[in-house]
């Protein structure tokens, strides 16, 4: 039985490997695969546990790896899209590597800080989960009001928030097939692609540091984390949060760390391996399941006592140790080979495959969504507005959704 849980994780770190560089190959699409395999006794002869530490492995996995496609190729997914700004920036100044360094710094710096939250969510967290849910529309329209105002051009700010929540509101509303592909895809990823393109950028010979010579400033570093702590935890349990409501949330709370792109990418690592992890020791503490692989463990597991939650707990560690030396391989792999590339082409390359993959995963409508997404992003980042304010798309359902 142990060598086939051993199996299990290392397979799981496998595929949340492929499922992190490829973009639209989500590790929700594996869980349910993988289910209906259950369903259909394929997989009747093996222990459910089995099949827990597998999606465990992957998901957790997935949350390291999936910078890299993001930060190197402007191919965002639903939990990487907000890399895509300071990791391009940084990529354009041959700091790509030292972007996806940053990420799987706030990654691996997570684990302690989910075992952490693990305690206070099994002994405290029913008693708040219902106080918290009645803030959160308020503290959004807070934040997102706060963003709109601090810019220069306010007004514009306006228009890109206004017109991204509507966008929003639309696609989650009529009979697009995955909204969010289509929608992350064009206003992050294919609208600075196009931008990128047209001025002709060449993507200079990447640094390859030592990891002891990347590193977060300790002020930055103390912010960062205090940034975590504050909001991670909300979008582990409550519906319609996610990493980006977080990292937009983070930002805001200590203020100048929305400048500092490194401290933004160590951040948005954390939040990310947070907020999965997380959301398998909801299961626990309250019944609920936050995201897609939460759902599948759900649905495995007759019982999910402490017994399973430790062990949860240890396959979330081991895998994202693991994760970690996989990234960084990937990382230097990556940043050897982008310079070598035309840009240009590159860059047509990629958005012929975010155009396949909307193809197969999406449906006409949501070719449409990506286009006018696309068009909201080249609007955004030739209007001089903050990128951030595109985060409406996801901000203004949410609040409706609770208010309404």
């Amino acid at each position: 039985m142990l060598l086939e849980l051993i199996l299990a994780l290392l397979l799981g770190v496998t595929a949340g490997t492929i499922t992190g560089l490829f973009p639209g190959i989500h590790i929700n699409l594996v869980a349910t695969g993988l289910l209906a395999l259950v369903a259909g006794g394929v997989l009747a002869g093996v222990e459910s546990l089995v099949l827990v530490i597998f999606i465990v492995a992957m998901a957790v996995t997935h949350t390291f790896i999936d910078f890299i496609p993001s930060i190197f190729l402007g191919a965002p997914e639903e939990d990487s899209f907000l890399a895509v700004l300071p990791g391009h920036e940084l990529l354009r100044e041959g700091r790509g590597y030292e972007a996806v360094i940053l990420t799987l710094y706030g990654s691996l710096i997570a684990l302690p800080i989910i075992l952490v939250f693990s305690f206070l969510f099994v002994n405290f967290l029913e008693g708040v989960f219902d106080f918290s849910r009645e803030l959160i529309p308020y503290v959004l329209t807070f934040a997102s009001l706060y963003l709109i105002f601090r810019e220069e051009d306010w007004v514009n700010a306006m228009v890109v928030f206004f017109l991204a929540g509507m966008l929003g509101l639309l696609s989650f509303n009529v009979q697009v097939k995955e909204p969010l592909l289509p929608l992350l895809s064009g206003l992050f990823g294919v609208s600075a692609l196009v931008v990128s393109l047209k001025a002709e950028i060449v993507i200079p010979k990447q640094e390859i540091k030592k990891l002891r010579e990347i590193k977060v400033e300790g002020k930055v570093f103390w912010k960062s984390i205090f940034a975590v702590f504050a909001t991670a935890p909300l979008s582990s349990f409550l519906p319609g949060l996610g990493a980006g409501h977080a990292a937009v949330l983070g930002s805001e709370i200590v203020g100048d760390i929305g400048k500092d792109k490194r401290g933004f990418l160590f951040m948005l690592g954390a939040i990310n391996t947070i907020v999965m992890a997380l959301s398998f020791v909801t299961i626990y503490a309250i019944g609920r399941t936050r995201s897609g692989a939460a759902v599948a463990v759900s649905e495995l597991l007759a019982k999910f006592g402490l017994g399973e939650l430790v062990t949860v707990l240890f396959v979330v560690v081991i895998s994202g140790i693991i994760a970690f030396f996989i990234g960084v391989f990937l990382a230097k792999v990556f940043a050897l080979r982008v310079s070598k590339v035309s840009y240009r082409k590159l860059g047509l390359a990629v958005l012929g495959i975010l155009f396949i993959i909307n193809l197969l995963l999406s449906n006409f409508l949501g070719l449409v969504v990506l286009v006018t997404a696309s068009a909201l992003g080249v609007f955004c980042i030739l209007s001089g507005v903050r990128r951030i304010n595109l985060m409406g798309v996801l901000l203004v359902p949410t609040v409706l959704f609770y208010l309404l």
